[in-house]
């Protein structure tokens, strides 16, 4: 299921940049002249969201109506069916919505063709969005667009098989070593230590933990082929090869969370959205959230966030900034954690969120380790080939799958 539907975004992805391309040598994105203007009097912002569900888009259309009852303007907030394909084809056309969700993976495509805005320093107190995250949409030096939520990766363990397996607190792992020596133990009782998706998304983790990852920090060099990534995937490659870890398929599961919430595997390692996955769907199952073991370099994890994209060619700029400001308040961002699981991107909500989800404690603190999604265009079918490899990696050779996501990647950012 998790690939085949990853298969699908890439190849969105890939018409999205296409459409992209197009619509930047037709439609002038990043002319002067792209910019229409302030239009005068009240506003009329059309809002493009990605909805993860009715919660998210009850949540938003009443904040949106808030807002717009308060200014005198109006917002017309309309979920997306496909938000990938739906953004490409506005763009191409030349009629964005004024204001969208934009993912993390989506940003740098937008950006390098100068389809977004970049307000991000025009919002109160940039600096109170965490750093990591306003990391993320920061291109070419200019930080975009505002950082809606995020959600970061971290250990869930259930606590029943836990206690079956004569475990206590005392062993909940910090480290690699400590993980595989829990493994071990929950292996030699019978049971699945770890389960874990196939992907980048999951096992990029381990990279960071070890001290690499798949590009530099400003997004313009391949840094895939190093012997911290490779250290990573072999620490992985042993985990699959040993019986310590199995991949979701394995254990007749669309996602780790699933057979997590089955009770196939001990421990999973998925984000802050099994929460809510668990409550609605294995609402018996009894569990505990930890750090992620610490690798080599320390700790790490991944982050994974939207950000509040305002299109390039809109003429109602202004008002689009006041509205993402009003999104962005502490209160709202609270008000969204409440309605639909996700954790507010300013720090100075921090302990509120903590106080309000003491079980969550583990994620929002991961933000300070947190790598954020490959920051650089034209990267899609380069991590999605990735994943191709780490679907093979029980068998593979981690060394060659480096040395090719380097070739590709490095061929993406322009032979650099």
């Amino acid at each position: 299921m998790a690939p085949r539907s990853l298969t699908r975004a890439a190849v969105a992805g890939l018409a999205t940049v296409a459409l992209l391309g197009t619509a930047a040598c037709g439609s002038g994105f990043d002319d002067s002249s792209g910019d229409a203007g302030q239009s005068s009097g009240p506003a009329n912002l059309q809002i493009l969201i990605g909805s993860s569900g009715d919660a998210e888009t009850k949540s938003v259309q009443d904040a949106a109506a808030k807002w717009a009852s308060a200014s005198g303007n109006q917002a017309t907030v309309t979920p997306a069916q496909d938000l990938t394909q739906q953004l490409g084809q506005a763009f191409a056309g030349g009629n964005p919505p004024d204001v969208f969700y934009v993912p993390a993976v989506r940003f740098a495509d937008y950006a390098s063709v100068g389809a977004l805005e970049p307000y991000g320093d025009r919002i109160s107190n940039p600096d109170d969005f965490y750093q990591g995250l306003r990391e993320t949409f920061t291109y070419d030096g200019k930080y975009y667009c505002a950082p809606k939520d995020f959600s970061t990766l971290a250990l869930q363990i259930n606590t029943d098989l836990w206690a079956k397996a004569g475990l206590t607190d005392a062993d909940v792992p910090t480290t690699w070593d400590q993980l595989t020596a829990t493994a071990q133990k929950i292996k030699a009782k019978g049971q699945v230590p770890l389960v874990i998706g196939d992907t980048r998304d999951r096992v990029g983790a381990f990279m960071v933990q070890a001290g690499g990852w798949i590009t530099s920090p400003d997004g313009k060099q391949a840094t895939a082929d190093s012997p911290e990534n490779l250290q990573a995937l072999q620490y992985v490659k042993g985990l699959l090869t040993d019986g310590l870890a199995r991949f979701p398929k394995e254990l007749d599961s669309g996602w780790a969370g699933e057979a997590f919430g089955k009770g196939r595997a001990v421990m999973t390692i998925e984000g802050n959205w099994i929460t809510g996955a668990l409550k609605n769907d294995f609402p018996n199952v009894k569990y505990t959230v930890a750090p992620l073991p610490a690798g080599p370099k320390g700790p790490g994890t991944l982050s994974f966030t939207n950000c509040w994209g305002i299109a390039a060619k809109s003429s109602q700029k202004d008002a689009a900034v006041k509205f993402v400001e009003a999104m962005t308040a502490v209160d709202q961002q609270m008000a969204f954690a409440t309605a639909f699981g996700v954790m507010p991107s300013r720090q100075s909500a921090k302990d509120a969120y903590v106080q309000a989800f003491p079980a969550d404690k583990s994620f929002i603190e991961a933000v300070e380790t947190a790598q954020g999604p490959v920051n650089a265009p034209k990267m899609d079918s380069v991590l999605a080939d990735f994943d191709t490899g780490i679907q093979g990696l029980r068998t593979g050779d981690p060394k060659a799958l480096l040395a090719r996501v380097q070739k590709n990647t490095a061929a993406a950012l322009g032979g650099s």
